[in-house]
């Protein structure tokens, strides 16, 4: 082959093999950049919404800032529960640059906030950005925490803004309040019923962080407003609220009673609530602290029993026992049982009937409270008397048909609804049940079915408020912080169950309970009360020999009884004492509420020309005045008076002035200082009135007489001064009587 042509050859060859290199370059190229680009367009466009979170996620760190909560008030806007700013410390565990650093912040923390230190340490070492130390901090403890991260340049220290829940009055109405967790939610009373509209709309603060977790500028923030809760306005009143919790608290010590009193102030005829309270109670401010005597109990529990037992308490004390629990109403529903059989004209006040001690209703005979009987008594008088046969044959009149109508048509047989958490709905005998005579006949003296409080007192109000059914309610209105009315509750009533004649005239039997029978130690002195009476026996809780051994007491009472405006209901639970008497423990405690509120609450006093008779007056201040204008200032009052000492002018007496008494008491008048007698307070329990005051006049002391007017059946059994205690010749003995109610319903 020439060498030309050798040439040629090597060329051609040279061009394909650089042709073949040139293809296999760009087959190369083709796989290696495609695969690249349809990853760049799978990443960049199919999965774009995906991979901007993350990055979103990467580069933000969000912080919640909690709303404030709303301000609970009393009806007069007295502030129940309000929120204060706090602040919750937190870290973020990714700017966390050392091991030697997670100590310091493990250290420092701890020694602030009074928290673990080995639980902090251990958040340190999480792979997120947001962990919380500790919520609720005050700005004392916050400003130490700034300061120890300044001072360290821990930037994985952080704070945020926060509310915390306060109560003023401390265990004040804390039924109906409730309290708040950690995480601000409602946990019991309107905290958790109105938790939504409390509670309000957080906000957000969205900050940009660069890759070392540094916060970028101001301008890449953005902060989003929370929305504070609305204010809640309750229908209770403060000082009622305040009145019905000491009696209520006084009744359950001095009766020593085992499963706690309940009590309710209603509003007849627009279902208002004025005060709800149960005792023993909480403190709103620390809702799990356990009492002394309580951890003493428990000592020796550990693990599961100690968690068990203190949970079972805390349940216990939380438990609202006006909407939660169900008990026989006893005796108080005599007056739901009158007001159906008037209504169906199944009895007259003057039908008679007759109580030997007992009824038999088929061959089973049910007794009456009274073992001998009441003998001949109009139907009123039943009632007064709160005899149970009486109330047998009534009840058997009206039937089951209407009887089961009317329990529902009173709401007894559902829920009130009242606007409180737990509510319970009783547990009423079925048609079935009732269709025999026996479930029949004891149904209607309150025995053998269940209600709650709160269904007993609003059947109560429907009978004495002109027969309607009205919704009872603890929220009365929501408000802005400017007090502008957002939402009010409708207060309208659910229907009318009797007529507003029946209605008048139980009301009028209820005032005869009071005046004339079992009530009696419900009387107040220029108030027209009406009451009923109640001992519920346990029928379900018997001893190893089948008998009835605890009881609850109760007692509802009305004013003014010729146009009842408010209703309350008292209850004790298992009293420890030697009497079950409704008559004797609970009339007296709605009597000393009644006392209290009734003037607040702007009712007028009435008084009889008896009562005006014996009506207390104000003693006049006569210090500094010469002897003989002292005694003719006192005469005219209606006050006798002895001189004490032979100077001319009053340097002092007893009793002071502003003190009440009945006429004719005795005001001792000093004239010299050295003159000032001392006497020794005689034994007046058991006594009548008259002997009290008869043997406290012999001694030397004036007597004010609670709870009677001057009547025989009545025996004293509280004196304020105790027998031998020594006192100023004067002194005002206060001397608590009882009539003698003792086994009455």
């Amino acid at each position: 082959m020439s060498g030309s042509a050798n040439k040629n050859l090597k060329a051609t060859v040279n061009k394909r093999t650089r042709k073949r290199m040139l293809v296999i370059f760009v087959i190369f190229i083709l796989l290696g950049v495609v695969p690249v680009f349809i990853n760049l367009f799978y990443v960049q466009i199919v999965k774009h919404d995906f991979y901007l979170g993350k990055a979103t996620t990467q580069q933000m760190r969000n912080a919640t800032i909690t709303p404030a909560r709303g301000t609970i008030y009393d009806r007069n806007m007295k502030k129940l529960a309000v929120s204060a700013t706090v602040e919750t410390v937190y870290i973020n565990p990714s700017s966390v640059e050392s091991d030697e650093q997670a100590e310091l912040i493990a250290d420092g923390l701890s020694d602030i906030l009074g928290v673990d230190r080995e639980t902090v340490l251990e958040k340190t070492k999480k792979k997120n950005y947001y962990e919380i130390i500790k919520r609720k901090v005050e700005k004392e403890e916050a400003d130490r925490v700034r300061e120890f991260k300044v001072e360290h340049k821990l930037k994985a220290i952080e704070l945020v803004e926060d509310t915390k829940r306060y109560y003023p009055y401390g265990n004040f109405a804390s039924s109906v309040i409730g309290f708040v967790g950690t995480d601000n939610y409602g946990l019991q009373g309107v905290e958790a019923y109105y938790d939504e509209e409390l509670q309000g709309l957080p906000g957000k603060i969205t900050s940009a962080k660069n890759a070392s977790g540094t916060a970028m500028p101001l301008e890449y923030e953005q902060y989003i407003d929370p929305e504070n809760g609305k204010n809640l306005v309750l229908t209770i009143d403060e000082v009622v609220q305040h009145y019905v919790e000491k009696h209520l608290e006084n009744a359950v010590i001095e009766h020593n009673v085992q499963q706690r009193g309940a009590a309710i102030v209603m509003n007849v005829k627009t279902g208002e609530i004025l005060a709800l309270a149960n005792k023993p109670d909480y403190d709103l401010n620390d809702p799990f602290a356990l009492t002394d005597e309580f951890e003493l109990s428990i000592e020796s529990l550990e693990g599961d029993e100690y968690n068990a037992a203190v949970s079972e308490y805390l349940n216990q004390i939380w438990r609202n026992k006006v909407v939660s629990d169900t008990y026989e109403p006893g005796s108080v529903f005599k007056t739901v049982t009158a007001a159906i059989g008037l209504e169906e004209k199944k009895v007259s006040l003057d039908s008679t009937f007759y109580c030997p001690g007992y009824y038999m209703v088929g061959k089973t005979r049910v007794g009456c409270w009274k073992h001998a009987g009441h003998g001949s008594e109009t139907f009123l008088k039943g009632l007064e008397n709160s005899c149970n046969p009486v109330f047998m044959q009534v009840g058997l009149s009206i039937g089951t048909d209407l009887f089961y109508k009317y329990f529902d048509a009173f709401g007894l047989r559902e829920k009130t609804g009242i606007d409180l958490p737990g509510e319970a709905e009783g547990i009423p005998h079925t048609y079935e049940n009732l269709s025999n005579p026996i479930s029949l006949a004891t149904s209607s003296f309150g025995q053998t079915f269940k209600v709650t409080p709160i269904q007993m007192l609003t059947a109560v109000a429907a009978v004495t408020n002109g027969g309607y059914l009205v919704q009872p309610h603890v929220a009365k209105e929501f408000v802005d912080d400017n007090g502008v009315v957002i939402q009010s509750v409708d207060t309208t009533p659910k229907r009318q169950v009797i007529s507003a004649e029946t209605s008048a005239t139980v009301a009028n039997m209820m005032e005869q309970v009071v005046s004339s029978g079992t009530g009696g130690n419900a009387y107040l002195q220029g108030y027209r009360i009406g009451g009923k009476t109640a001992t519920s026996e346990k029928t379900d809780q018997r001893d190893e020999n089948g008998q009835v051994t605890k009881y609850s007491v109760s007692f509802v009472g009305i004013a003014p009884a010729d146009d009842p405006m408010y209703a309350i209901l008292v209850m004790l639970d298992e009293p420890n004492t030697s009497v079950t008497s409704g008559g004797q423990l609970v009339a007296p405690v709605v009597r000393n509420i009644f006392n209290d509120i009734l003037p607040y609450l702007g009712v007028v006093p009435q008084y009889t020309p008896e009562e005006l008779a014996n009506l207390e007056i104000s003693v006049p201040n006569v210090i500094g005045s010469d002897v003989k204008t002292a005694k003719t200032e006192l005469s005219n009052a209606g006050f006798t008076y002895r001189i004490e000492g032979e100077g001319q002018t009053v340097v002092d007496q007893v009793p002071k002035t502003g003190e009440r008494l009945s006429k004719g008491s005795s005001i001792i008048l000093y004239t010299a200082e050295s003159a000032t007698s001392s006497l020794i307070v005689p034994d007046v329990i058991g006594c009548t009135p008259a002997e009290a005051k008869e043997r406290l006049e012999a001694a030397g002391f004036n007597i004010k007489e609670i709870g009677t007017l001057g009547e025989t059946d009545c025996f004293a059994v509280k004196q304020s001064l105790a027998h031998g205690t020594a006192a100023a010749a004067g002194t005002v003995v206060e001397v608590t009587f009882l009539k003698d109610t003792h086994g009455a319903e």
